[in-house]
């Protein structure tokens, strides 16, 4: 369930009532963890998988009710603003015209000589990212590499624009200080109520980013220009014919080892102060890395590299952490996750295409996993069944019959409702340590429900939400009865 998800009438999810709301229902649903989508601030796109930081949090989800409730906003500054008119859907434009507004009329009565606040600007932990944000404004969104004698990032002009443009940059900074301290109070409550919450880091930043800006001839392949010499995506394959061109800057891999990884395991340690777990995205990027030349048009022409592996995660084995691995997993990669000792990942989806082989069937499963019905970048699971027809319908009913058997759980297939509710039964019997199912595919929601499609740019990627209908005593009442069956409560 993505924050952004949630309910809400001001244009997007955010942290407040409606958040509690839902770890009451998942504590009345036997549920003991809630994944989020990554909280980093978005840009173009709307990916929080393309983020200008690697350790920002994403303003827009900030509850502007309580921040009436404390006396920062009042009622008609943000209520009767036109957040979109379809509530199943983020508006995205009209967050980007309106919300930064309303944060700042928030601000002009923040009492900004309080203690905490202090702190929390001495500290200097967001100093960079409010710095970015400020000049991104100053010069109307362009790129860092538009920004003039800015471009280059040097902290003698730097801490200059900082002390003309004062109260822009406490700004940014005051965002992340009101995020964090309604993120805590929500993490508290939820996990008062047994349930903890897995975070999401991408592996990849945005090559407009706080840290190609400040950092890049440390973090990056660079040439001798300073700009990204390649660029990060992955190859040909079920997604896309011609691979997947994400655009990212790669990692300076070498560099990097002489420190340790230190920026790395700085930003692990921290991502694992703020959730209970840890998913990092694209695991298999950590020990072999797809690099497409600069200036290329699709992924066909890149090439595998080697990376650190398990030596990145030296000190850091046992944690919290999910590898997702998917894709294409070689003995390296597998190597590297055991020596970790993280849990890899597996989909629900693909083990019904009549291979006894697969990775993905149940009945091949070890105990050190953690199994998704889909994860966001895959069809509802009802999307997919539905959309499964004729020959491979047929293997697909008689694989889920044979691992609903293994598993020893009830199978119907005489629907495509009976079959995913099948398959979320063949879910929790499943011997995998953690398992986890976007709401879409407790629901049954076709197509519309899908959160992204990989390799593209839409409205439609996102942006889905869930109405307070969608969480129903009837669904809470299925969800345990699941937990109870088979154990999981």
């Amino acid at each position: 369930m993505p924050v952004s998800s949630l309910p809400s009438p001001y244009g997007i999810g955010t942290l407040g009532k409606a958040a509690y709301r839902f770890v009451d229902f998942l504590h009345g649903a036997g549920i003991g963890l809630w994944q989020v989508l990554p909280l980093l601030p978005t840009s173009y796109g709307d990916s929080p998988y393309q983020s200008c930081a690697a350790n920002a949090l994403n303003p827009y989800l900030i509850d502007l009710d309580l921040l009436a409730e404390e006396g920062l906003l009042k009622a008609e500054e943000y209520i009767s603003l036109d957040w979109g008119t379809n509530p199943r859907r983020v508006d995205y434009s009209k967050l980007y015209a309106l919300r930064t507004k309303v944060l700042r009329s928030a601000f002009s009565r923040f009492d900004r000589n309080g203690g905490a606040w202090r702190e929390f600007l001495a500290e200097g932990k967001y100093r960079g990212f409010a710095l970015f944000m400020a000049l991104k404004e100053k010069f109307g969104g362009a790129p860092y590499t538009e920004w003039g004698e800015y471009a280059e990032y040097d902290e003698a002009v730097a801490s200059a624009f900082e002390a003309a443009h004062r109260d822009d940059a406490e700004f940014w900074q005051f965002t992340q200080f009101l995020f964090l301290r309604q993120w805590k109070a929500l993490k508290e409550y939820a996990n008062g109520r047994g349930v903890e919450i897995m975070g999401d880091m991408p592996i990849y930043l945005s090559r407009d980013s706080v840290e190609m800006w400040q950092d890049r001839r440390s973090l990056f392949l660079i040439d001798g220009e300073g700009n990204p010499a390649v660029q990060a995506g992955v190859p040909p394959d079920a997604f896309s014919d011609t691979g997947q061109l994400w655009g990212n800057p790669v990692y300076d891999w070498a560099k990097m080892k002489r420190n340790g990884y230190a920026w790395w395991k700085n930003r692990i340690r921290e991502s694992l102060e703020l959730y209970d777990w840890v998913r990092i995205d694209h695991f298999i990027g950590f020990v072999r890395y797809y690099c497409i030349p600069e200036g290329m048009r699709d992924a066909r022409c890149g090439e595998w590299r080697t990376g650190p592996g398990a030596e990145l995660f030296r000190g850091l084995e046992h944690a919290k952490i999910v590898a997702e691995d998917l894709g294409l997993v070689t003995d390296e990669v597998r190597a590297a996750i055991a020596q970790t000792g993280y849990p890899g990942m597996k989909i629900l989806q693909h083990a019904f295409g009549g291979d006894a082989d697969c990775e993905h069937k149940p009945s091949n499963y070890g105990e050190n996993l953690v199994v998704y019905t889909g994860t966001h970048d895959n069809e509802t699971l009802y999307q997919r069944v539905s959309a499964t027809k004729g020959d491979a319908k047929k293997i697909m009913k008689a694989d889920l019959k044979r691992e609903c058997a293994l598993a020893g759980v009830r199978a119907k297939t005489r629907t495509d409702g009976q079959i995913c509710d099948s398959i979320l039964r063949l879910l929790y019997a499943s011997r995998a340590k953690i398992v986890v199912l976007p709401l879409q595919d407790a629901l049954h929601t076709g197509k519309e429900g899908r959160i992204n499609l990989p390799a593209t740019v839409s409205a439609e990627n996102w942006s889905y939400r869930f109405t307070e209908s969608d969480f129903s005593k009837k669904l809470q009442r299925k969800l345990l009865g699941l937990a109870v069956k088979s154990g999981r409560i």
